[in-house]
Parts: C-alpha cells; structure tokens; sequence
C-alpha cells in the first residue's frame, strides 16, 4: 500500500472500510444485472466512463496509508480498461447453449469472488458477458469492494446509471411508501404508548448482544464445523442462486407478525443450518456457530439517488 507524506485534503477512510480491506478480511459486493438485449461493448465503454465513474469520487480513488498510519482516499486516474473484463464461454464442442452457459456462468461468479483486489488501483471490477443464458441475453457483473460503501449506496449508484425506458430525461423513480396508512393514524395513541412501554427494551438488549460479542471476539470460540474449519486461508466456494414468492415472504411475515428482513435471515440461518447436516451428518447437531450480519441503519423508505443520499 503507497505510503504518503502528507494527508492535507484526502478523505478518510470509515473504520468499517479498513477493517474490510485488511489481513484479516477482504469483503466484496457482487451485483448481477442481466439484459434483455445483446451488450454493446462500446456503449457500454462509454457508460462507465461519464456516468459510473462521476457518481462516487471513491470510484476514482484507492487507499494510501497517512502520515499518522490511518488510510486515505487517494484520487487517481483510471484506466477503465483494467477494471473492465470480457469472458468469453465456450464448450469443448465450441460455442455453448445458454444452459450451459447458466452453469458456465455461476462457476465464472465463484471463481472472481475469491480473486483479491490489486491495491494499486480503485476497487471495482465489471465483468461483461455476452453470452445469452437461459435468463438473459446479456450479463454484467458488478465487483465492487464493501470499503467503497454498502449494499444500499451501491444499489443507488448502478440506479443511478439507468434510464427510464419511457422517458430517458426523467430520473429513474420508484413507488414510494407512506409511513402511516388511515388505519394507522387511528392506532396512533395506541402505538405510541407500546413504544413508550417498550423504550428500554431496545437498551437491554444492546448491552447484552455488545457483552457477548466482545466474550465471542475474545474467549468463546465457535465449535469446529463444516462452516468453520481450522484452517486460516480461504475455501473454495461455489455461488447459487434461489428465486423466492415476493408474495410467499409476505404471507410469512404477516402470519409470524415479522419483518420482511426477519423471514429472509431466518431463511438464510435455516439453510446454512441444513447445509451443516447434510455436509456432516454425524456433527453435534448443537454446536456454537456465530452469524454476522450486516445491517442497514439509514432512515430511508424509498429510493434516492446517489446525489440525493450525499
């Protein structure tokens, strides 16, 4: 990592962000945008030159270490085509049917998951693939490191690069959603008086969750399993895809009186559970396994662009 001088001017780096780029770690956002019509290598080209790279100046900037040891945002310039790939699939009996490309695809996504970031420039990869599967003509695979920002600012930037399809000039724009529906503002009085009875509730649990987290960083150990082994370097791993009932998760949420984000974790924590079974089918079906989850604490309702949120 470029070691610099004098830091005067350059944004800091969150503590969040040089954790996740780090010796310990190294996290990456895959985003998966497929086309309706054939990718236009030059339009494309072209898009990520004027409208990605101008949307966030981190886009444009790598990671130096400053003079008192904190890291920094460093503009640079970028060359577009190092961070722009072309992969090009075929079987041995030459070109691939779009079923396997599907297959050809998903071991494509697994393999540049694990694949580190050079250092010595911006963070971010787009992959471009135009061979058709069975869900698209085109593909465009986004990898952009979490140091640069989080699942939702990274969502607003690649809206941010699309267009309406009725009205190019028009921002893109989705439906908004009222905070209080008629029949909500009639339970008003009572919601208020179930948050005011349940204001420590929130407090208790935050001092417990923090409690054992620092027992789990320090002196609890997980229990070795199929998700955890003893080695430190990374595992293999393969990418997969499940299509969900927007409509089923709904259903779920109101029987169990939930939150969407509670059915998709729950979901998520069963089938890593499963997976444990199935790998391990003598395994303690009680051993200790730790979760991270990420969550998003923004007081946003709808979308907003990326010029919006700054």
């Amino acid at each position: 990592m470029e070691l610099i001088e004098t830091d005067e001017g350059l944004e800091p780096v969150s503590p969040i962000g040089q954790y996740f780029n780090s010796k310990v770690m190294s996290v990456s956002v895959l985003g998966i945008l497929e086309s309706e019509t054939p990718i236009d290598d030059l339009q494309t080209t072209s898009l990520i030159k004027d409208v990605f790279l101008p949307i966030n100046p981190r886009f444009s900037s790598i990671m130096v270490m400053g003079k008192k040891g904190a890291r920094k945002w460093k503009k640079v310039e970028v060359n577009v085509e190092n961070h722009v790939h072309f992969p090009c699939f075929s079987s041995p009996k030459g070109s691939s049917s779009p079923s396997e490309n599907d297959s050809l695809l998903k071991n494509y996504i697994s393999q540049i998951a694990m694949q580190p970031f050079p250092q010595g420039q911006p963070l971010w990869e787009i992959h471009l693939i135009k061979c058709p599967t069975s869900e698209a003509q085109g593909t465009i695979i986004f990898k952009l490191h979490h140091a640069l920002g989080d699942g939702y600012s990274f969502v607003g930037a690649l809206f941010s690069c699309l267009q309406r399809a009725d009205d190019p000039s028009l921002p893109l724009t989705f439906p908004s959603v009222n905070k209080f529906s008629s029949a909500d503002k009639d339970d008003t009085n009572i919601r208020l008086w179930k948050v005011v009875s349940r204001c420590f509730s929130p407090l208790i649990d935050s001092v417990r969750d923090f409690g054992w987290s620092v027992l789990k960083s320090t002196c609890v150990e997980d229990d070795l399993s199929p998700i955890r082994c003893v080695s430190e370097s990374f595992q293999p791993f393969s990418v997969s895809a499940i299509a969900f009932s927007l409509d089923r998760i709904k259903e779920i949420k109101s029987r169990l009186q939930v939150t969407i984000n509670d059915v998709i974790t729950g979901v998520i924590f069963l089938a890593t559970r499963l997976y444990m079974q199935r790998a391990s089918p003598n395994s303690n079906l009680s051993s200790n396994s730790t979760a991270l989850v990420l969550l998003n604490t923004r007081n946003l309702r709808y979308y907003k662009s990326m010029r919006e949120m700054v």
